[in-house]
This record gives C-alpha cells, structure tokens and sequence, in this order.
C-alpha cells in the first residue's frame, strides 16, 4: 500500500542524510491515477474512499491513501476531490512527498469521454521534443493512458450515460518542485510532470541498484553466456530481444543510468561480445563519454547532436534549431521527418562506439542498437560501423521475447 509521508525533509543530490536501499516507490503517474480513480469511485458512490486499488501501467494492482475526499455539487456540476502522496521509495526525488491532487467533474450529455486537465503546480509544455504537444499539460502518454483507463473502470456507469468526466490533475508547490528538476531547460514551465512508463519508481541513484547491475552480469556470465546484452531501460530491452531472438534472456541487462558500471563489469568478466541497446538521449550523453547518464548528471551535448545532423545532410536551418534545442528528441523527430533517422542514429552509435572503446578497451566485439520511442530497431552499428542497418519493419516480424515491464531494472528509458 502507498504509504502517506507527511513533511517530507528535502533530499538532496549527494546528501548524506538521504537513506539508501532498494525500496521501490511509485511515480507520479500512478499517484494521480489512484487520486483520480478515487474521485470518480466518489460522483459514482456519493463518497470518496479512503483506499483504492488502481491498475499500474504494468499491470500490478496497488492500493494506495486516500486523503482529502469530497463531494459536492457546484452550479450544477457534481464534482468529487481526491488527493494521495506520492512515495518515491529509496529514491526520493523532488516530488517525493507531493500531494497529488484531482478534481473529478461530471459533464453532462459529452459524449462519454474522459478529458485529462492540467491544474496549478502541473508545467506547461512550451517548447516540441518532448512527444507531447506545445501548449499542453506536461502529462505523459503512458500516464494519460492509464489515468483514463483507471477513471474509466471506476466511472463506466457515468460514461455509459453518455456524459464525460473531466479529469483535472494539480499539484500544490508543484511549481517550486520543478525548480529542482530540469523542467525549466526541457521547457516545461509552471509546474511538475506526471511521468511514469511502468508506475514504479525503482531506486536508480543507490548503490543497491549499481550491484543488482553488476549481480545480473555475473549471474550471465556465471551460465556460460559470453554475449551481454546492456539496455538503458525496459523499451531498449524489448527491442534488443526482438532484435536478438537468439540469445538467453540471462543475456539481457538494463544498467539504466551507470554505463561505468556496467561496461566495467562486463569487460572484467570476459564478456566477448557487448551490445548496447539505447534511445537518442543516452546514446548522445554515451557518445559524450559519461560514466553516469541520470539528467540531473550533465545536459545532453546539443553540439554533438547537431555535428551529427549536419554530417547526415540535414540542412543548416534545421543544424540551427537542433543546436538550440534543449533535447535529443528534437533531432530525431525532425530528422526522421525527413528520412533521415537510420543516418543520423547510425552516427550518434559511431560516436558512442568510439567513447565505448576509449574508455572501456578490451578484446571484446562492440554493437551499438539505435531505439526509437515506441521501442522499435532504428539500426545497429559494429567497430567501424560494418553491420547493415536493422529497420523497424525488418525486424517487426520477429516474435518478441519476454520482457516484462515487472522485471527488475529501471522499465523507464529517457524523457529527453
């Protein structure tokens, strides 16, 4: 059960006090979708509950707290309030200890729709690359999906009837939280983002999860697997298993942010052949030669990104805005817009390989796969990038392999 966190100390990068382990937490995402789950279960039962079971992304069902539930009625318009704490688990971030909060209207004669609102302390998007449209709330695909399949379970009786339910989502001092993140950079303004590909926040920053990482290279090598597969987060892990039908599960490991970690580990253990499964984000920050690829770490390299984009042909107007950009996305959807995403992505992975190798040499074979957002082949590199592209249509007919998004490791990949 979510458990409720009342005046949370704030935790900072680096501070000693901070706890360590490996207790998983839950994101924003699914907290806002307990608390609108909650509202809806109120406008259907005339009374809001104090707990509520809500379906993850994932598929796991959890019960969360309820605070802050109420009915009532307004110029006609039945609404119902309903508010549950966000639990970071052993890896607090600034929104740890927020108060998720939503308000439930019941719209009369809609059409039967659920309609998600972006309320107080909820950002803004302001600026294209973050897969969401300019001028929206900073709400992600994944939670939109799930907060409107939660409300429309609880409310199928409403939306039966015909009539919407307007889903307003706000976040109290949600506006100063974001000043702690890097929502201001990405051009998300006024408030937080509701985020989350699988509803749980796993401990990405702790030691524990750096040795669960280097735990699951032993435990493949240990099988007699001399092929690792390294992916940033559970899309890469599915593409890299659609894309490698071949090889043993025990072969695939998401290292999620610590690229040192586990390179280091693979190249002690005598891996002789290391894939690299990544999405634009971290692929550009591994080209960059960072040993930890977490946000708040350094900024994508915009310089790189557009040295790429210019190398692949892309003209000097769009070489402009990609160096102005304040994400990696930016690049990759415009450039696959114009054809361009096998080159422009076959570059960034001769430039992971050529950091890959200088920091981390070893006898070993090196591939780099490219991802796209939806978790789909781009292409993959070798040494001197010999290997011919592997397109998303080439290797959709694959059967994919297991990778659930319960398995351990960080499911979530990058968001810029």
């Amino acid at each position: 059960m979510s458990s409720l966190v009342s005046a949370p100390e704030k935790v900072r990068k680096g501070d000693r006090r901070r706890q360590r382990g490996n207790r998983t937490g839950f994101t924003t995402g699914a907290t806002a979708a307990a608390a609108a789950t909650a509202a809806t279960l109120g406008l259907v039962r005339g009374e809001v509950p104090e707990k509520v079971a809500c379906e993850l992304p994932n598929g796991m069902q959890v019960e969360f707290a309820i605070l802050g539930g109420r009915v009532e009625r307004a110029d006609d318009v039945e609404c119902a309030h309903a508010v549950a704490v966000k639990d970071g688990g052993d890896d607090p971030d600034a929104t740890h200890g927020a108060h998720i909060t939503v308000e439930v209207r019941r719209i009369p004669g809609g059409g039967g729709e659920v309609v998600l609102e972006g309320g107080p302390g909820v950002g803004i998007v302001t600026k294209p690359g973050l897969g969401l449209e300019v001028g929206a709330p900073a709400i992600n695909p994944v939670p939109r999906r799930n907060i409107a399949a939660n409300v429309s379970a609880a409310g199928a009786a409403i939306l039966q009837a015909g009539d919407d339910l307007a889903v307003r989502i706000s976040v109290p001092g949600g506006k100063d939280m974001a000043k702690k993140t890097l929502n201001a950079r990405l051009g998300i303004l006024g408030g937080i983002s509701i985020l989350g590909t699988t509803g749980i926040v796993r401990p990405f920053s702790t030691a524990a999860w750096r040795a669960s990482v280097v735990q699951a290279i032993e435990v493949a090598v240990a099988q007699g697997q001399s092929t690792l597969v390294l992916t940033t987060g559970g899309r890469t892990e599915k593409c890299a298993m659609r894309s490698f039908p071949e090889l043993d599960e025990a072969c695939f490991v998401q290292f999620g942010d610590f690229v040192k970690a586990a390179f280091t580990t693979a190249i002690q253990h005598g891996a002789q052949h290391i894939v690299l499964g990544a999405m634009v984000g971290k692929l550009t920050k591994i080209a960059q030669g960072l040993s930890v690829t977490h946000a708040w770490r350094e900024e994508v390299d915009r310089a790189l990104i557009a040295e790429a984009a210019l190398e692949v042909g892309a003209p000097p107007a769009l070489v402009a805005e990609i160096r102005a950009a304040e994400t990696a996305r930016f690049a990759a959807e415009h450039l696959a817009a114009r054809g361009l995403a096998v080159a422009f992505h076959r570059a960034l992975a001769e430039r992971a390989i050529r950091s890959l190798r200088t920091r981390y040499p070893g006898p070993h074979r090196l591939t780099v796969l490219a991802c796209n957002f939806e978790g789909e082949p781009i292409v993959t590199v070798e040494d001197g990038g010999r290997t011919p592209p592997i397109t998303a249509t080439a290797t959709s007919l694959l059967p994919p392999r297991s990778a659930p998004d319960t398995a351990p490791g960080p499911a979530r990949d990058e968001t810029y």
